[in-house]
């Protein structure tokens, strides 16, 4: 009968959690947004510092994608912030840090653990979770999806 009690005392405790779970993506999204609106702006201020070090990298039409990766960092980033278009936006954010890891990182990496110590890694998987969570309760996609009868899938995304 005890572990029914504990049961039945943590439900709400996990109901509440779930009710709530709009929070941590909020969190997420400004933190995370703010970061890439951020680091985007300071490399379009910089685009030819920025095409040199790609083409160092050995990546194709250095200018090119130079600025292709510092307006998806800015916009993106804004995006999320905004919770605007969270998922689409959450694509090209995760292949930007997916491309920074396959050919910037890995060549540094030389043992397992350091793989782990990188910080894109993380962001793409940030951006990940931001593409299968949702924006949350507290986005203007939840917002519009309330508003103009869009899909909603009852958990606040």
């Amino acid at each position: 009968m005890t572990a029914f009690r504990a049961v039945d005392q943590v439900k709400p405790v996990l109901t509440m959690l779930t009710r709530s779970q709009w929070i941590p993506q909020l969190l997420v999204r400004l933190f995370i947004g703010y970061f890439f609106f951020e680091t985007g702006w300071a490399k379009i201020g910089n685009l030819d510092a920025m095409a040199e070090r790609f083409t160092g990298w050995g990546i194709p039409w250095p200018a090119f994608n130079a600025a292709l990766s510092a307006y998806t960092e800015l916009m993106g980033g804004a995006l999320i912030v905004l919770g605007l278009a969270t998922r689409l936006a959450a694509i090209p954010l995760c292949f930007n840090m997916i491309v920074a890891i396959l050919v910037v990182n890995l060549r540094k990496v030389t043992e397992f653990d350091e793989f782990f110590e990188l910080s894109e890694p993380l962001y793409a998987l940030v951006f990940l979770w931001l593409l299968f969570s949702g924006p949350g309760r507290a986005s203007l996609d939840h917002f519009l999806a309330k508003r103009f009868g869009g899909a909603d899938d009852r958990r606040g995304a």
